[in-house]
């Protein structure tokens, strides 16, 4: 713990990406976190409210990622390779290490071998927990190496998780799962493709198959997904359709599946069917907030069982779940810093 103080001294590796921002932000406001860096080799020596404006009211420089400080916990919010490689020198650093790329969210070499570019550090696979509580929320106390998960599959993962988990749903069952995705996905660097000129107004099948997040889906579901992800116009926010088909059901039969998976949970609503506007659940009414909203369907006529769920892709489905993962390893309060409810009527979020 920090000199002084019972909070942990925190650095974040990455700080000026939009996840960064994200993670700079739940941190300055958590009891038990104290930020004494956050890097950038971009934006070294800048103020952090020069490229993040919502924090200018927090006194802090990025300094350059090379020249890590001793913490208790390094958030690392880099592109996708980067941990990997670094990953000695982040625990030279820190006691614990929480990643928010994909560089150790699968638990074998050769997944990597097969989803990505192959692994720079496999020793380190068996060592980390997947950041998702609600799955994993028994591995997480203690862990000194956690892998925030990805956005659509953390998105698809809490739709489907209620079927699994009361044997509705079996891995040969047929499932597909469209994720419609804001453009904040894309991260600060997001190019042509997310530049608000080409972005604005589309709906734009950018992974029609093999998503890579299908990898994560399998791992923690055992399921074989057909997923299909859509670009569309909006800046915050992922919602995941499924289609699922499993043995005969009833309507009440799926309540009490999600009940049972969510009741207890604190940042799970369910949201199937009700009255009022937004019957099913809204990326707009998760937006800035680590809370999902999951719900369901029941088409009688088929026996097809429709699947929904929205977060906000930078807070459950990043910075928010690895915040939350990290209170649960450390033992604080599971809503510390991530307290915020959200706001109606707002904007495109």
């Amino acid at each position: 713990m920090s000199e002084g103080s019972d909070a942990l001294s925190t650095a974040v590796v990455g700080g000026s990406g939009f996840t960064g921002g994200e993670l700079l932000r739940l941190l300055a406001g958590h009891p038990g976190f104290e930020i004494v860096q956050a890097t950038s080799r971009s934006y070294d020596r800048k103020t952090v409210g020069s490229v993040h404006p919502n924090l200018r009211e927090l006194d802090l420089r990025f300094t350059d990622p090379a020249e890590l400080e001793s913490v208790d916990v390094l958030f690392a919010a880099t592109p996708h390779g980067v941990s990997m490689e670094r990953i000695d020198e982040f625990f030279d650093a820190a006691d614990t290490v929480v990643d928010l790329s994909a560089d150790f969210r699968l638990n074998t070499a050769e997944a990597y071998e097969e989803w990505y570019d192959g692994h720079d550090a496999p020793e380190y696979l068996d060592r980390a927990v997947y950041a998702l509580p609600e799955l994993t929320r028994e591995q997480l106390p203690g862990a000194d190496l956690i892998a925030s998960g990805g956005c659509n599959a953390t998105a698809t993962i809490l739709g489907l998780k209620p079927l699994v988990d009361a044997g509705l749903l079996a891995a040969d069952d047929r499932v597909v799962v469209d994720v419609k995705v804001g453009s904040s996905e894309g991260g600060a660097g997001g190019g042509a493709a997310s530049s608000h000129p080409e972005r604005s107004g589309v709906v734009r099948p950018y992974a029609p198959t093999g998503h890579r997040h299908e990898a994560e889906i399998e791992t923690f579901l055992g399921l074989d997904v057909a997923f299909t992800a859509h670009a569309v116009d909006m800046v915050r926010g992922a919602s995941a359709t499924g289609h699922v088909f499993p043995e005969p059901v009833s309507k009440g039969d799926l309540w009490s599946a999600y009940r049972e998976a969510y009741e207890e949970e604190p940042f799970v609503r369910l949201v199937a069917g009700g009255s009022g506007v937004y019957r099913y659940p809204e990326p707009k009414a998760v937006a800035g907030t680590n809370h999902a909203e999951v719900g369901f369907e029941l088409d009688p006529g088929n026996g097809r069982v429709v699947t929904f769920s929205a977060i906000d892709n930078m807070m459950k489905g990043s910075a928010g779940q690895a915040v939350h993962a990290a209170n649960v390893a450390f033992g604080f309060e599971e809503t510390a810093g991530l307290e915020f409810g959200g706001l109606h009527p707002v904007g495109s979020p």
